[in-house]
């Protein structure tokens, strides 16, 4: 058995406030437990991880020293924010294996991540924590995490390299695609447009649809997607191209078409509210009723999936 629990589901900053208390404030953060042993894994380090981490402390710690693995899928701010208030890290005894992307910049992952723990942005330095932190850079590939558990990571469009996560485990497969645009032809495909190469704009399409069918196969059949949905087909399209998200639109008929059985729609856009978030999901539920067995919901913090 896996079970998903959503403690953070915001894009780009925290928003607390009476607009969004239904669907939740905080940034990315997902506990993933697994098995009979409850393995704990979490996808994400954005400012719905201190939650997660007083939790941890009450209800695991007591139990054994803590052992957790942590998946980042890219390293933008939102994402890793909530890093140095995880209590967990604090706590000797305490070993975590942290996963992501790998840089290929000046800086590695341990660099990106720990270096939030200066003096310069926090009281506490990185080499003053109590618990052993071990950072693995990945690649695209699937790695066999022990007791029939894998996780398989594909590279998806986002400004900076982001990985999408797949969990599968006795049958069942978890799935995240977020950050994530939908791949298109940079080339101009207008003859009248300067610069204009009838070969490059061919080859631009040939690959732009065979990313996005990488895409598609790599959350096939996923019993649970969380997936992008920061924007509106009209608001990505009137000034969103490019900033590395996918409409609503986009997500669900991507999922649809892949044969995901549940899709929960991720990364709210900060200005949205919980009203409008309501209003999007019942429109898109009425779209697709009786074309699609497939269920969709809007994120929430503190829900929870059992798969």
């Amino acid at each position: 058995m896996m079970k998903v629990k959503l403690w953070g589901v915001r894009g780009s900053i925290p928003c607390p406030g009476p607009e969004t208390v239904k669907y939740g404030g905080n940034t990315a953060s997902i506990e993933l437990r697994v098995g009979e042993e409850n393995r704990l894994m979490i996808i994400d380090a954005g400012s719905g991880i201190r939650k997660l981490g007083e939790r941890i402390i009450k209800h695991d710690l007591p139990k054994d020293p803590l052992k957790i693995k942590m998946f980042f899928t890219h390293t933008h701010w939102d994402h890793i924010l909530g890093f140095p208030f995880f209590i967990p890290i604090f706590i000797p005894g305490t070993e975590i294996d942290v996963y992501g992307p790998v840089t290929y910049e000046d800086e590695g992952l341990d660099q990106i991540i720990g270096d939030q723990l200066r003096y310069r942005y926090f009281p506490v330095k990185h080499s003053e924590l109590s618990a052993v932190i071990r950072y693995h850079p990945l690649r695209e590939g699937t790695m066999d995490l022990g007791d029939g558990l894998f996780v398989t990571t594909k590279y998806l469009n986002h400004p900076i390299l982001c990985l999408g996560y797949r969990f599968e485990y006795k049958g069942k497969a978890f799935c995240t695609a977020y950050d994530h645009e939908p791949f298109r032809n940079v080339f101009p495909t207008d003859p009248e447009q300067p610069g204009y190469d009838a070969e490059a704009a061919e080859e631009g399409e040939a690959a732009a649809r065979e990313e996005n069918e990488k895409v598609l196969r790599f959350y096939q059949n996923a019993d649970l997607l969380i997936h992008d949905s920061q924007y509106t087909k009209k608001e990505y399209l009137s000034s969103k191209l490019g900033w590395g998200h996918s409409p609503f639109e986009t997500a669900i008929n991507n999922a649809h078409k892949a044969g995901v059985k549940r899709l929960a729609l991720f990364h709210h856009d900060p200005n949205r509210t919980d009203q409008q978030l309501d209003a999007l999901i019942e429109t898109f539920r009425r779209r697709i009723s009786g074309k699609s067995q497939m269920q969709v919901e809007i994120a929430r913090e503190g829900r929870e999936f059992i798969l």
